[in-house]
């Protein structure tokens, strides 16, 4: 398969990418992802890294002192922008944002596509300031959501693309520990997705939100949490 330019493919997705996000598993996995951003970022200066269409900058920017979204994609970036966020467009590897400037620096569901995810984390650790946090989320190849992806079909996420055509990495917690910079401690981990076998689960009545307590109870449980599909490392700046 001919691999997409993730800029193009982002730009494509944009729409697909709305319409998911109201469904009750996404809102899930959101909540879940904001309450670090609210742990770690509340009356900070925050920025997200891969900001997409601004659903979770839309919550930052009501938690943080001065909060700011990234993107390559100016499909993204237009409803970012549309939704009156501060956002302007830029790469993982190549942030437009003053070093030690920000004591929250995030990024959910976009580590994965980057190729040079060593320079990502690099760039977030640039831009925080000592004693600052990193919040970087990898999809972990030790995971259901893994075995389910390897064994079964390509999703559809535009009329003419899938959610193969694009750059996709899943690593090891080794392969993290060895892609942090060394002015990244990492302190704590968050488990996303460990045992929802499909999103759909989360539409069915009484199976839905026992499924997502369940979930919530165990993503921050030691030896859980490390089997979320999407891995949360919270990084410390020395």
């Amino acid at each position: 398969m001919t691999r997409l330019d993730p800029r193009t493919y982002y730009d494509e997705f944009a729409g697909w990418y709305e319409r998911e996000r109201e469904r009750p598993y996404h809102r899930m996995l959101d909540d879940f992802e904001f309450e670090l951003i609210e742990r770690y970022g509340r009356g900070g200066r925050v920025l997200e890294v891969g900001c997409g269409t601004g659903l979770l900058l839309e919550r930052t920017v009501k938690i943080a002192r001065a909060a700011l979204g990234v993107d390559l994609s100016p499909g993204m970036l237009a409803k970012a922008r549309a939704r009156g966020l501060p956002v302007a467009l830029g790469a993982a590897t190549r942030l437009p944002v003053a070093t030690a400037s920000q004591d929250l620096v995030y990024s959910f569901k976009v580590l994965a596509h980057v190729a040079d995810v060593a320079a990502a984390l690099a760039e977030m650790a640039r831009v925080v300031r000592p004693g600052g946090w990193v919040l970087a989320e990898f999809y972990n190849a030790r995971s259901l959501r893994r075995l389910l992806k390897a064994v079964g079909p390509a999703r559809a996420v535009a009329p003419t693309t899938n959610d193969r055509a694009v750059y996709t990495r899943y690593d090891s917690h080794a392969e993290i520990r060895r892609a942090l910079p060394p002015e990244l401690t990492w302190r704590a981990t968050r488990g996303i997705r460990i045992l929802t076998p499909a999103a759909m689960v989360h539409r069915v009545p009484v199976l839905g939100p026992a499924v997502r307590a369940l979930e919530h109870a165990l993503a921050d449980l030691p030896g859980a949490r490390d089997l979320g599909g999407f891995l949360v490392v919270c990084a410390q700046r020395r």
